[in-house]
């Protein structure tokens, strides 16, 4: 397999592979997880142009920062690093979230992070979650300070709005918007990617496999382990998972007449959004702990849909049943107005 192209994050961002790798799964969420495959994993996604490896303070408690950490030290000077900040959890209390943009949290939280990655610096800082009760000019201002203090290359919010992206941006340049956005979930489009296309600023997409549901990795959340996240996901239950299983026919049946599979249609439909929407990069994240689904990812970079397969595509996501988390009042879209 050839090495996949590459893009620019932002207007004066990190040059990356056009698809990178979220790290996630590979410490917890998902159910168990191979630590010798995953390793191998983010090997083999650089060889074949993965740069942009993305993580989170809150993964697994700080685990996977540790875990990622040694590869990224290893080859450094081709590694994009991600990681990010905001979300709270307590170790004695699995169900607890919370959300913190304080500034001095902030200066708190680069130091354990760079600590736990063995790092200098983080190439691109995310802020995970907004906290509307922490005005967004404080915490950006100390974004900002910690790049100017070297700690930090670049910065990224998560789940934001057009307007608070807007805002963000003329405190300090922001270089990528992640929020989730797939086939399955399009909120991001009602004002967040028109700001996005308007600053300059790259879209890297979470979740751009609607969690494994667009490949058919599952039909319903009863059928994954204990332990697995998305057990609690409304999308995925009951009469939701039944109804919206059967939106996923047309993405089988573009893949099977292309000689692709549902994962790679999904993927290719998100970086022709780039395009569509006059973005300057869209470079999604998709997660995987195995080399032969990495492999299969990437092959989506290579596949470019026709108009009709596209026009298929496009009622999906307005037929979705259900949210996208249990509890939506940290996401962009309890914000929008």
């Amino acid at each position: 397999m050839n090495s996949i192209e590459t893009t620019r994050l932002g207007t004066d961002g990190p040059i990356v592979g056009v698809q990178g790798l979220g790290c996630m799964g590979m410490s917890e969420f998902y159910g168990p997880t191979d630590t010798g495959e995953a390793l191998a994993t983010l090997e083999r996604a650089l060889e074949l142009g993965v740069t942009l490896f993305d993580t989170a303070d809150v993964y697994g408690l700080g685990a996977n920062e540790e875990l990622v950490g040694p590869f990224v030290r290893t080859h450094r000077d081709r590694v994009v690093l991600a990681t990010k900040f905001a979300i709270e959890r307590r170790a004695d209390d699995q169900h607890y979230r919370g959300v913190n943009n304080d500034p001095a949290y902030i200066r708190k939280a680069v130091d354990a992070s760079l600590h736990r990655l063995g790092l200098d610096v983080i190439d691109l800082y995310y802020m995970h979650r907004r906290d509307p009760q922490v005005p967004l000019a404080e915490s950006v201002g100390a974004m900002g300070e910690l790049v100017a203090a070297g700690k930090v290359r670049y910065l990224g919010l998560s789940e934001v709005t057009g307007p608070e992206l807007r805002e963000a941006h003329a405190v300090h340049p922001i270089a990528a918007l992640q929020s989730e956005w797939s086939i399955f979930a399009r909120g991001v489009e009602r004002s967040a990617v028109p700001a996005a296309a308007e600053l300059g600023v790259a879209l890297v997409p979470y979740s751009p496999l609607g969690r494994g549901f667009l490949t058919g990795a599952f039909a319903d959340a009863g059928q994954l382990a204990d332990g697995d996240f998305r057990r609690h996901l409304p999308q995925f239950s009951g009469d939701n998972a039944a109804g919206n299983a059967e939106l996923v026919a047309p993405i089988r049946r573009i893949a099977e007449q292309r000689g692709a599979t549902a994962a790679q249609v999904a993927l290719a439909w998100l970086q022709q959004r780039a395009e569509v929407h006059g973005l300057t990069a869209v470079v999604p994240i998709p997660g995987t702990r195995k080399r032969s689904r990495l492999e299969e990812n990437l092959g989506g970079t290579r596949l470019v849909l026709t108009g009709e397969e596209l026009a298929e595509l496009e009622p999906i996501a307005g037929r979705v049943a259900g949210r996208r988390y249990a509890d939506m009042s940290s996401t962009a879209d309890a914000r929008e107005v």
